[in-house]
């Protein structure tokens, strides 16, 4: 009954431009800080992004930060990723999590987990 479900993810070259969703069910959204998270084959999962119960704090990874930028619609219990200016280390699995934290996502302490959606960046 606990879900979280991304889309948006695929292929695109290098200087594009996906955005991912991540649709929430089964737990009150609203009371939860959602994360991005993203992981490569053989890379452990790293912090993508993260942002607070209500949405009026955000945090990115420096490796993303100017490019990318996350977003929540409480009504629709959706976060967005939109992801500009690709690169192709920018590719690897991405996933959305779930936190009972009011503002911040850490890796190891995350409630609820999405399976994940597949980012491709390249030529």
């Amino acid at each position: 009954q606990l879900q979280l479900v991304e889309s948006g993810g695929g292929l695109v070259q290098p200087g594009g431009s996906l955005r991912l969703s991540c649709s929430a069910s089964g737990f009150t959204f609203h009371r939860y800080a959602i994360g991005w998270f993203r992981q490569a084959p053989g890379k452990e999962r790293e912090g993508v992004s993260c942002i607070s119960r209500s949405g009026g704090s955000t945090n990115y990874a420096d490796s993303v930060k100017g490019r990318f930028t996350i977003s929540r619609d409480n009504a629709k219990n959706t976060v967005y990723l939109q992801m500009n200016s690709l690169k192709p280390e920018d590719t690897a699995v991405y996933y959305c999590a779930a936190s009972l934290f009011e503002n911040v996502c850490p890796r190891d302490g995350m409630d609820y987990w999405g399976k994940g959606t597949l980012v491709t960046v390249s030529s």
